[in-house]
């Protein structure tokens, strides 16, 4: 059982990929890291030796720090966290519990090079619709908490992201963008190896309404009227990525929570 300060892995799954989840952060040593390269999801490298120098970033957040076991490392990087002002636990039997419980994860190697200040920088062209949008809220659930995403004319994504030193996404001849009939959503997910029911679920809808194949799901038709209709209500691209970020989250929930819930009306008589 996980005391106080320590959250179980089947506590955290539950976690995972909603707005409000804690930040992971990851103490593995250089060595367990290289034998086994993934992260979970929406989590950040840091060394357990600074955590003196970066432990006030964190104050008044909450957070739960992963070692190889869920040992010293852990506990004294939390410890520390505590004693700066953060909410911090530990994942009990760490990552080694975490793949041992089939826990997503998500392939470092994939992972764009960050800038000074530690986030991913990507780009794509002005007024997203739905994979534009799918993509971003994607990342920021379970990459990188803190991407920039930068929406520019589609005539300069490409010197866009060589002069600034981003990541293009969801234009042709890119790596992050459409592959047949599958849309960037579904590249994205399958590089990151995110292959999870719900996303999977979830990229069945998008996209069906990405490529106007509203016959494939029953909710494509009204995920495309709600993301045609945000992009007509925000003049400003990240605005309207704040505002889907949250149609995704509720879809995202839909699809790993409440696929088999149904809403009955009329009610039944009430009982005197």
């Amino acid at each position: 059982m996980a005391s106080f300060t320590q959250i179980s892995t089947a506590q955290l799954s539950r976690l995972v990929g909603l707005p409000d989840a804690p930040l992971l952060v990851d103490v593995r040593t250089p060595e367990d890291f290289a034998a086994s390269p993934n992260l979970l999801p929406a989590s950040e490298r840091r060394a357990h030796g600074d955590v003196a120098d970066w432990a006030r970033a964190y104050r008044g957040r909450r957070v739960v720090v992963i070692c190889q076991r869920g040992e010293k490392l852990s506990e004294g990087v939390a410890a520390w966290l505590r004693h700066d002002g953060a909410a911090a636990e530990t994942l009990e039997g760490g990552y080694e519990a975490w793949r041992r419980d089939g826990g997503a994860m998500v392939a470092a190697g994939k992972l764009p090079p960050r800038d000074a200040n530690g986030r991913t920088i990507w780009v794509t062209r002005a007024r997203p619709k739905i994979d534009r949008i799918a993509c971003p809220w994607l990342i920021r659930r379970f990459v990188d908490p803190e991407a920039v995403f930068l929406y520019v004319a589609p005539s300069e994504v490409g010197a866009v992201a060589e002069r600034f030193q981003a990541t293009p996404f969801d234009i042709d001849g890119v790596f992050w963008s459409h592959r047949g009939e599958r849309c960037s959503f579904d590249t994205m997910i399958e590089e990151f190896g995110l292959s999870v029911p719900a996303l999977e679920r979830l990229a069945e809808i998008v996209r069906a309404a990405d490529s106007a194949r509203l016959d494939l799901v029953p909710q494509a038709a009204g995920f495309l009227a709600a993301s045609l209709g945000l992009s007509r209500m925000f003049k400003d691209d990240l605005e309207q990525l704040d505002a889907g970020l949250l149609l995704y989250d509720a879809f995202y929930r839909w699809c790993r929570d409440a696929t088999e819930e149904t809403h009955n009306w009329p009610a039944g008589p009430q009982k005197l």
